[in-house]
């Protein structure tokens, strides 16, 4: 019988749990949950994660540890993001998880998560070849990787998350100065390494809550199916058309937009601002959304470890 396998994804803002069995390439999923804990929330460089973050993410993976051990798995691996990785409490808070919950997270660098999301993404695409740009755009940062199939050729992850700019940044002209300024030094590296013909002709894929969202309010999504969203291209022209309808509406007026969930009423319009100027200055048209990333490459890589 397939063994089963758990994989946590414990990020800026929300906090992700999948079991399921892998089939080559392909994951079976058993379960999943999902909690919107923002972690980030109320992050300072001095004090870290603060207290109320803390009690919501540990509130939360108390749960996941019960559904794992529900359902006997195998082999399981927890890991640990930007927040985390960037925050002076950030070992204190995973001896305090592992203490309540029994879960050991590991904090990844930002290119590890790159890769892992890349392996991730890859396993739920249409089609797996040819050149992709595969980004990230997370609560705390945002990976981008460049990658012939499978194979990555370059990946960095960049400061640009959406609970970092909207909590840090007050006004979108801030924002779009940040964004700007961080993207243009990623497109300098990916030249200097020489892979900037690549992204001519290649597949932009944007994965995580931002790009997910995106496409749930373009099919207009009272309940989320994430096997509409997953694959599902967006042109440049309709992000620009939602960023334009959100921008003058308050946070409780975008929830009322159907396909925007509550948690990312806030945090929408940065997310927007990142993928907009991905695509206008790494040169993209269009986006493909991935349902699949970061989890589902952690969850893969249970099987060779």
């Amino acid at each position: 019988m397939p063994q089963t396998f758990a994989s946590i994804d414990l990020g800026t803002n929300t906090a992700r749990l999948l079991i399921g069995r892998v089939d080559g390439e392909e994951i079976v999923p058993l379960g999943v949950k999902r909690q919107i804990t923002r972690l980030g929330g109320g992050f300072t460089r001095e004090r870290g994660i603060s207290a109320e973050a803390w009690q919501r993410s540990r509130d939360a993976l108390i749960g996941f540890a019960e559904e794992i051990r529900s359902a006997g798995v195998s082999r399981a691996r927890a890991v640990a993001t930007s927040a985390v990785r960037d925050a002076v409490n950030g070992p204190a808070f995973c001896a305090d998880i592992l203490e309540h919950t029994g879960i050991a997270l590991e904090v990844i660098d930002g290119r590890e998560e790159g890769l892992l999301t890349l392996r991730g993404v890859l396993s739920g695409l249409d089609r797996k070849h040819g050149d992709f740009c595969v980004f990230d755009v997370g609560g705390g940062s945002t990976e981008y990787t460049l990658a012939d199939g499978a194979t990555p050729l370059f990946t960095e992850s960049l400061p640009l998350g959406v609970v970092r700019l909207t909590e840090g940044k007050p006004d979108i002209s801030s924002m779009k100065e940040k964004i700007a300024r961080e993207l243009g030094g990623v497109k300098s590296r990916i030249a200097a390494e020489g892979y900037l013909d690549r992204l001519v002709g290649a597949r932009l894929v944007g994965t995580a809550g931002t790009a997910t969202t995106l496409a749930a309010i373009s099919l207009k999504m009272d309940d989320y199916d994430y096997r509409r969203v997953n694959n599902y291209v967006l042109p440049i022209a309709e992000i620009r058309d939602i960023l334009a309808r959100l921008v003058p509406l308050s946070p409780p007026e975008r929830l009322k937009v159907p396909g925007l969930e509550k948690g990312r009423e806030d945090l929408i319009i940065a997310g927007t601002l990142i993928t907009l100027a991905t695509m206008e200055i790494l040169g993209f048209e269009q986006m493909t959304v991935s349902d699949f990333g970061l989890l589902e490459g952690v969850l893969l890589g249970l099987l060779n470890s």
